[in-house]
């Protein structure tokens, strides 16, 4: 199969960090299992001479693959979009595709301004997802329970099923003050949530693995011990789910799931799905 799949040359092109444009391509690209995509990250493109250069770029590759190649753009000034379009591609601009109707629409033209997606160092927005990293970093794993009053969500589940890079995720991209604490033998022994977590039960989404993913993560980090054993990921991921359905706490597993869309789904189900622009 994989000797049989198309190749083709993909150009991603901004003139900011291109973050934007790599996700929206990727989106699209991976409908079609076929073809395998060699990516090109083209960032910062914001002058007539960085634009000419990476058109030259483009220009030679089409050359070199007997193809045109394809361009995914969030070029914002349509003089420096304009010299990549020129250029031997097929070109999708993804920001002209939309601004001009939004503009119609709207009744006023855009500020087309560089950079506007990410990282103005004194927006409100900025200031939430720095301060929700930090909230994130602070309250990982149990470690601080001052503050919790202060999460959006905490996350609870077994060690190692998911719940760190997941708070981490919801507060770099969407600025989510996100919490996690394990659920360790003594709270299944015991058949209760820690103490500590009751005061903030309607904040609470649970996290759950497949013991067999379980076990493969765990023995990554302690091979051959207890903790990483089969028989003691299923134990305790069966204890955890039952402890979860008995406190009416919201769950799912992240097994076949990935990080953006678990942290959407939790996101809908805690009702963070509200963002301002």
């Amino acid at each position: 199969m994989a000797d049989s799949l198309i190749e083709r040359t993909v150009f991603i092109v901004s003139d900011s960090t291109g973050i934007t444009a790599e996700t929206f391509s990727h989106a699209v690209l991976s409908q079609f299992e076929e073809v395998r995509f060699e990516a090109i990250r083209l960032p910062f493109i914001d002058s007539a001479d960085k634009a000419d250069a990476a058109a030259q770029r483009i220009e030679q590759k089409a050359r070199d693959d007997a193809l045109p190649p394809l361009v995914f753009s969030t070029l914002v000034d349509p003089e420096i979009a304009g010299r990549i379009r020129n250029a031997s591609c097929i070109f999708m601009d993804l920001f002209g595709a939309f601004v001009q109707h939004l503009e119609e629409t709207l009744g006023m033209k855009s500020s087309r301004s560089v950079g506007r997606t990410h990282t103005n160092g004194l927006s409100k927005q900025y200031n939430k997802r720095i301060e929700a990293i930090n909230f994130s970093l602070a309250h990982d794993d149990g470690q601080f329970v001052q503050g919790l009053q202060q999460a959006d969500v905490i996350l609870v589940g077994v060690s190692r099923c998911g719940k760190t890079p997941t708070s981490l995720y919801l507060a770099m991209q969407y600025a989510v003050r996100a919490a996690n604490y394990p659920l360790i033998p003594e709270d299944f022994d015991r058949g209760a949530l820690p103490h500590t977590l009751l005061p903030y039960r309607r904040k609470l989404f649970g996290l759950s693995i497949q013991p067999e993913r379980l076990a493969e993560v765990r023995n990554e980090r302690r091979p051959g011990s207890v903790y990483a054993s089969l028989h003691q990921c299923r134990q305790e991921v069966a204890d955890a789910e039952r402890l979860m359905r008995m406190e009416g706490i919201p769950w799912l597993s992240t097994t076949t799931r990935s990080i953006e869309e678990i942290s959407t789904k939790i996101m809908d189900e805690v009702g963070l799905d509200r963002l301002t622009y």
